[in-house]
């Protein structure tokens, strides 16, 4: 039974008349193009959306990387601090060992070890110093960058809110018109299809059929043929304009079509 369904469906599109997939054609170009002007009052507010979630988490990151450093640096200080006060103790044992030295030789291998680990001590003093230096340089960074974040999180809300605000006052048309356009689709010939998104896509309004109109197709200032010109008023066959790439359809179905399809979707969204 379904694969009875199913042939039967392929019939219908394969056996449609080129009127009524002219008609079809034009239906769907007409459910689109509405659907092109809801999303164009968006803007570039999707993109900037987008755009500021992207830059967030990239600073985010970079936050993230830089308090990371930040940490290492304050272990490296804890560290050297560590080695200061282990040298401290080191010298305190070795000059209580000088104390009891029976030899020269004895009390200047002291010294030396004394003299060494005072000189560990300047050397972890002065990296103290660098990696406090290099805290401070993070830390103006590290205020820099929280800051920007805030303002970005702040931008980014705000525009968040203006595309809720446009999206929610169209969304339920929009719905509407993507299910008719999908509906339309399934009621044209793949080929057909395959063949109007092409040349849509390709277009810089989305216009992949089209009315003839004052002797041109619909944007277009070159004009078709008058034998063209009656072929496509005849409606006996798909044809596509051979500048603008587009298919055909006279102004009086195109009216039809626009005032059938416009009367089907106000009734709708009622």
């Amino acid at each position: 039974m379904a694969e009875a369904k199913t042939k039967s469906k392929a019939k219908s599109k394969a056996t449609s008349t080129p009127e009524e997939k002219l008609r079809a054609l034009y239906r769907l170009q007409f459910i689109d193009s509405r659907i092109d002007r809801i999303r164009i009052v968006r803007g570039e507010l999707p993109l900037e959306v987008q755009d500021l979630e992207d830059e967030i988490e990239g600073l985010a990151t970079r936050f993230k990387k830089m308090e990371d450093d930040r940490a290492a640096l304050e272990t490296e200080i804890s560290n050297k601090k560590n080695a200061i006060a282990d040298s401290k103790a080191l010298i305190k044992k070795y000059k209580e060992q000088q104390d009891n030295v029976r030899n020269n030789r004895e009390f200047e291998s002291l010294s030396k070890e004394i003299e060494y680990q005072e000189l560990e001590m300047k050397l972890a003093d002065k990296r103290i110093k660098e990696f406090k230096a290099q805290i401070d340089s993070k830390e103006e960074v590290l205020n820099a960058t929280r800051e920007e974040v805030e303002g970005r999180r702040k931008d980014l809300e705000n525009k968040k809110a203006e595309l809720e605000e446009i999206v929610g006052e169209t969304k339920r048309e929009e719905d509407l018109l993507v299910k008719l356009s999908d509906d339309a689709k399934k009621k044209i010939d793949e080929r057909l299809v395959t063949a109007y998104m092409r040349i849509r896509t390709g277009s810089k309004n989305g216009l992949g059929v089209v009315p003839i109109d004052r002797e041109a197709s619909a944007g277009s200032y070159i004009k078709i043929p008058p034998q063209r010109q009656l072929d496509v008023a005849a409606r006996q066959k798909i044809i596509v304009d051979e500048h603008s790439g587009r298919i055909l359809v006279d102004a009086e179905l195109a009216r039809e079509e626009e005032e059938k399809t416009d009367a089907e979707i106000t009734k709708l969204l009622k």
